[in-house]
């Protein structure tokens, strides 16, 4: 373990990967701080410009950009009142109070160097689990992945932010899209009307529509929408270091909350950083503070939802499941570029993981410093005018699929998902859902066909093996017991609304 961490660090000694950090870390500011993009949209945007990279070089500045866009979403919450990602809503909940006091200088440096403390704690937990789950999932069977397959897959409902069967409808659209292209066992062609379709959907121009460009639709809808006008700041560093010191409590047991939340697949930062607001308001000395201005409020939410970023990534790294639809689009990067995440990742390309965890340690004073000194100009980031956020997106979509293969084919691919997004989200059937299933979809397809083939069709194999066995019943649980919640709530609303016959 110590020589691979040394293999991580000796990766630092090619000038590019720092410079993939910095260049992560500015542009994941960028993106975060511009309301409505958020870490999936740039990331999805920047894998078309790491396809001549070194592997190392580009998962390096996606991580950056991964955790840089979490902490950019608090800067126009502080500021505006508008959070850049679901994650900083939390933050702006006491940040935009700092603001309309005077004191947005003190917010941004309590939201920083949070996030700093979170990113670089979540890294040491993300080391020590990490690992051994991927040494024990070597002992994984068909049997075993097609249970944890079906175990991401089930969590579909943490992904679906409103009805749990629209969550589940765009998981079946995604497992039928996911068919597509030819049998991996016969050779058959399925749902291939096209040559182009033969080795299925290309899934980073799948991404670039699905997000990208179904929020330049909504950007177009939504026309020049009335701006929010910035106030003045102050005081960037007035915060003194006595005043973290004192809420390290709160900085270890957020780190902790946000760690594990991100580990459960479709949980994801906004999930840890609304637990992490509770029960820092719980435990805070001064409860009646918190949505009014509390640092404690702000240090909570920022802490737990830059932790989150490793712990979304231990089960991607380790498992070969994204943690969180942002992770999704990660394991697709990692795929451009013939890597498998998963347990033999550990022992195949250990330089990946281990450079990763290498990189978020190192990555904290310089996002830290970065954060700080051009907080004035991420400030500004957040009245760039929407047409022309709406332009640059696009152009950037429609040229880096065309780029992933040098044709026309994934421009139309991009185009058509672009649409589709645009109108699943109108009716309000989340994207993220589809991510998981496009990327889950083979894994569960292999290994289901696998284990039936040498089990000669026995079914009993998947509930025979102790292991497939448990995960089986964590998916069912995973689906049954939301159902049963929102039932509840149904028939609870149901009788509040019966009017009482005396």
């Amino acid at each position: 373990m110590i020589d691979n961490l040394l293999i991580g660090l000796d990766a630092f000694t090619n000038p590019m990967v720092p410079l993939g950090l910095v260049a992560g870390a500015l542009i994941g500011y960028l993106i975060g701080a511009i309301p409505g993009l958020g870490p999936s949209l740039g990331i999805a945007l920047m894998i078309p410009f790491t396809y001549g990279m070194d592997p190392i070089v580009s998962i390096v500045m996606l991580v950056a950009l991964f955790a840089a866009a979490e902490y950019g979403g608090a800067i126009s919450g502080i500021l505006l009142n508008s959070p850049g990602t679901a994650a900083a809503v939390a933050t702006a909940w006491d940040g935009y109070p700092l603001t309309k006091q005077g004191k947005t200088g003190i917010a941004l440096n309590i939201s920083i160097v949070s996030s700093g403390v979170g990113i670089f704690a979540s890294a040491i937990l993300l080391f020590l689990t990490a690992v051994p789950l991927s040494e024990y999932a070597l002992n994984f069977g068909p049997t075993a992945y097609f249970a944890l397959a079906l175990l991401g897959l089930s969590l579909v409902s943490s992904l679906s932010s409103g009805s749990m069967w629209k969550g589940a409808l765009a998981m079946g659209i995604g497992l039928a899209l996911a068919t597509i292209g030819l049998d991996t066992q016969t050779g058959v062609p399925r749902f291939s009307y096209h040559p182009d379709f033969f080795e299925g959907l290309p899934l980073v121009p799948a991404l670039l529509g699905l997000f990208a460009l179904s929020e330049v639709l909504y950007m177009i809808e939504a026309g020049a929408s009335n701006k929010t006008k910035n106030q003045p700041m102050s005081g960037i560093l007035a915060v003194p270091l006595k005043s973290f010191y004192k809420m390290k409590t709160l900085f270890l047991r957020s780190s902790i909350i946000g760690y594990f939340v991100g580990v459960i697949p479709g949980a994801g930062a906004s999930v840890g950083s609304f637990v992490s607001y509770a029960v820092a308001k719980r435990f805070s000395k001064q409860p009646e503070m918190f949505g009014k201005g509390s640092y404690e409020g702000i240090a909570a939410s920022e802490t737990a939802n830059n932790a989150s970023v490793s712990g979304s990534l231990a089960p991607m790294l380790a498992l070969g499941i994204p943690g969180s639809a942002t992770t999704a689009i990660m394991i697709g990067a990692l795929m451009i570029h013939g890597i498998q995440p998963g347990p033999l990742l550990f022992t195949t390309n250990p330089q990946i993981p281990y450079t990763v965890f290498v990189s978020l340690w190192i990555s904290v004073p310089i996002m830290v410093f970065i954060g700080l000194a051009g907080a004035r100009f991420w400030a500004k980031v957040a009245d760039i005018p929407r047409p022309a956020i709406a332009a640059i997106v696009a152009s950037i979509s429609l040229i880096g699929a065309y780029a992933s293969a040098g044709s026309m084919f994934p421009v139309y691919v991009t185009l058509a998902f672009g649409v589709i997004g645009y109108l699943l989200r109108k009716t309000n059937i989340p994207l993220a859902p589809i991510i998981l299933a496009l990327v889950l979809g083979d894994m569960l397809e292999t290994n289901l066909r696998r284990a039936l083939s040498i089990s000669n069709g026995d079914v009993t194999t998947f509930v025979t093996n102790p292991l497939s066995a448990t995960l089986l019943a964590l998916a069912v649980l995973s689906f049954v017991l939301p159902a049963l919640g929102a039932f509840r709530n149904k028939i609870k609303g149901y009788r509040r609304q019966r009017p009482i016959v005396r």
